[in-house]
């Protein structure tokens, strides 16, 4: 619900950080993608980065050969700013302006090169066909008139242009954490209504141990008699091998544990997968003690839950 304070009201210092800190809590997702696209002088410069999920950071890196030496710096600013994933990260030129002759060719060394391929193709009887693209290609006829040299100038705008696609990549993320939020809170709660249901059956079915072992000892021993007192110790050592009320409590605690570190301000999804492995232990244990059929059918679907929990947390940051 949206409380909408009357015009001129102030609002505490209390609540304005309540309310910063519901929005700053939310999920991470790994999945993110950004672009920005800007122009240096007569160049126009593309930059996309991708992420999808991965247990460690993998980094594809493609930078054009002008920005090569600052290759470290982009890849320490990416694993800084996406931790984790699997991330796909590219810089595009293209020269708007217009065809300039950038280089020349040393003439001398290609006449000799071409003088001597026309020998070489004499002596083996062959055709001159591709001896004038070979002495083009070869070593050192081909000189570069000019040294790309990076100014710092043109550095600082291609730095703001790759922080404005990481800033867009971190939103898509955000954007697809409160979606999986979404996902992770609903199955949560089937669980917990699942271990309702659970702890419905459960003094149900103690009744029905209990009336089951009298029932077989007085079909066993018939008018022979037995020891009362004993056969309620026996019950009773029985019955506490079967209780699961220690689990039903643990399990509750790893639930109300599970939201609220998902409600924290630092996605964590190795956290979370640590408390659904403990969530899946208790489910197991209440399944394995408990030996009932109504019960298993909730243990069964609280599983169910549990596997698209780990199917999500796989995507978590």
């Amino acid at each position: 619900m949206t409380t909408i304070l009357p015009i001129g009201q102030k609002v505490s210092k209390r609540r304005i950080s309540v309310f910063v800190c519901y929005f700053c809590a939310m999920l991470k997702s790994m999945t993110g993608f950004g672009q920005t696209t800007l122009s240096i002088g007569l160049l126009s410069v593309s930059v996309e980065v991708k992420s999808l999920n991965s247990k460690f950071f993998d980094l594809n890196l493609r930078l054009p050969k002008k920005y090569s030496e600052k290759e470290l710096e982009v890849r320490n600013l990416l694993s800084e700013k996406l931790e984790r994933g699997k991330v796909s990260f590219a810089i595009d030129l293209q020269n708007t302006g217009k065809a300039d002759v950038s280089g020349r060719y040393n003439e001398e060394l290609f006449l000799a090169y071409y003088q001597q391929l026309k020998k070489l193709a004499d002596r083996a009887g062959s055709d001159y066909n591709q001896l004038f693209s070979l002495a083009l290609n070869a070593p050192e006829v081909q000189v570069s008139n000019n040294k790309e040299e990076l100014e710092p100038a043109e550095w600082e705008k291609m730095l703001a242009a790759i922080n404005e696609a990481l800033t867009k990549c971190e939103q898509f993320r955000l954007a697809e954490g409160k979606s999986l939020e979404g996902k992770l809170t609903t199955y949560i709660e089937s669980i917990r209504a699942g271990l309702s249901e659970v702890e419905l059956l459960d003094p149900k079915r103690i009744e029905r141990v209990r009336a089951k072992i009298k029932n077989s000892v007085n079909d066993f021993f018939g008018s022979e008699g037995f020891d009362a007192n004993r056969l309620e110790q026996e019950i009773i050592f029985y019955i506490e091998k079967l209780d699961i009320h220690e689990e039903r409590v643990r399990l509750k605690t790893h639930l109300d544990y599970f939201l609220k570190v998902m409600s924290e301000k630092i996605s964590n999804g190795k956290k979370l997968g640590f408390i659904a492995q403990e969530i899946g232990r208790e489910i197991n244990t209440i399944g394995s003690k408990a030996n009932d059929a109504e019960i298993q059918k909730h243990v069964v679907m609280m599983k169910e839950e549990l596997e698209k929990i780990k199917e999500q947390l796989n995507n978590v940051l």
